[in-house]
């Protein structure tokens, strides 16, 4: 490994450098096929503390980041129909979510058991393990263009059942830490946490159904939304108001305990051609687009690169097992869970290797169980860093049953 003295650049600078750096190395992962999200990370990793030691994930760049992905996670929802995603969701194919989250978390408790982990940071342990991280799937299936695929919608409502499952046990685990853990503790703090969960489900449901009332008016919403627009005579005020809209959401589930990307991805999938018109909509995506994918996206994946410290990894073992478990384990979840759902054994595998797709959902709750001191340092670095070096490679797949 090089290593160089640690350099302090101005933070421009370093905006600089990350952006053309990711760039450059991301065009030549797509020029090999491959996504090139993977070719920004490795920018970050050769800039940061593992290699050249040149660039670090200051306050600020971790800012920039967060809005990358808030973008990001918008972008995705803009192109994904809600009633595609409810219905994957019904039937035999909760069996795939289910499988997806079920199969790694007990996998990942069972290796926090064998390495001597107390009961909190093996709960912990697999709550990473099954997690698959929304922002990155989406960036994955983006660059590969199959977003609007089966596969790819089935990818992404797996990944948001898990992602929020998994942020609801952690409201448990963190409701019980300082308790005497007794049953009676572990259902209250559920119970609450659940609650929060149901709310959220049905303040969804009722602006659902609201928007789709207002879609079987005709054009009202989008006349109101042209006539106010021309009213506030500023050609950026379109942008301005769906933003309100998605930050309402954000807010909303940050209150609940949820991740803010949860209400950004719901609020801005409830936003339609249907409900505001093409040409409105079509501003919409590409100024998020150009915002998000030119300039925010590529620094939030370089930034993860610059997580990646490699001397932070002491248990090689624990690191090793975690990798192992977690990317072998989401490939049974989903393949069986594909499998159980009735779908083709190719689609059903394609299914659990997209689904290894690790990241910012992982690193999420590992700050938040780090500092609940919920986990140890050595547990934190381990799943920080395996978080960001666990991506799925399957560009090659075959695109029948895509």
């Amino acid at each position: 490994m090089v290593s160089m003295q640690r350099v302090d650049l101005p933070l421009f600078t370093n905006l600089l450098i990350l952006l053309v750096a990711a760039r450059i190395i991301g065009v030549v992962f797509q020029r090999f096929k491959q996504p090139a999200m993977i070719g920004e990370v490795l920018a970050g990793i050769v800039l940061g503390p593992s290699l050249l030691n040149f660039i670090h994930r200051t306050e600020d760049i971790k800012v920039i980041s967060e809005l990358g992905v808030f973008l990001l996670v918008i972008i995705a929802g803009l192109e994904i129909d809600i009633d595609h995603i409810l219905d994957s969701l019904k039937g035999r194919n909760i069996l795939i979510s289910i499988m997806a989250f079920i199969l790694p978390m007990g996998g990942g408790a069972l290796v926090g058991y064998y390495f001597d982990q107390d009961i909190l940071s093996t709960m912990f342990i697999g709550l990473c393990v099954a997690i698959t991280a929304l922002p990155v799937s989406i960036r994955i299936l983006m660059d590969l263009g199959k977003v609007k695929t089966e596969v790819g919608q089935k990818i992404i409502s797996v990944a948001i059942f898990d992602d929020v499952l998994a942020l609801t046990i952690l409201g448990v685990l963190l409701s019980i830490k300082d308790t005497e853990m007794t049953a009676a503790e572990v259902i209250n703090a559920g119970s609450v946490s659940l609650l929060k969960l149901f709310l959220f489900i049905f303040i969804l449901g009722l602006v659902y159904f609201q928007i789709k009332k207002l879609v079987r008016k005709g054009n009202y919403i989008q006349e109101s939304l042209d006539n106010l627009v021309s009213f506030l005579k500023v050609k950026e005020s379109l942008f301005t108001l769906f933003f309100v809209f998605v930050l309402l959401f954000s807010t909303f589930t940050e209150t609940l305990g949820l991740y803010f990307i949860v209400g950004a991805f719901f609020a801005s999938m409830l936003i339609s051609d249907a409900l505001i018109g093409k040409h409105n909509m079509k501003e919409i995506e590409n100024t998020t687009s150009n915002l998000a994918m030119g300039f925010l996206a590529p620094i939030f994946f370089a930034g993860i690169g610059l997580e990646f410290v490699v001397s932070s990894i002491q248990n090689v073992g624990l690191l090793i097992s975690i990798l192992a478990v977690s990317y072998l384990s989401k490939i049974a979840g989903g393949f069986i869970g594909g499998t159980l759902a009735g779908l083709k054994s190719k689609v059903s595998l394609a299914l659990g290797i997209g689904l290894n797709a690790r990241g910012i959902m992982e690193l999420v709750i590992a700050n938040i169980a780090f500092k609940n001191e919920l986990i140890s340092q050595e547990v934190f670095s381990i799943s920080g860093d395996y978080g960001y070096t666990h991506y799925p490679i399957y560009a090659s797949a075959p695109e029948k049953g895509f």
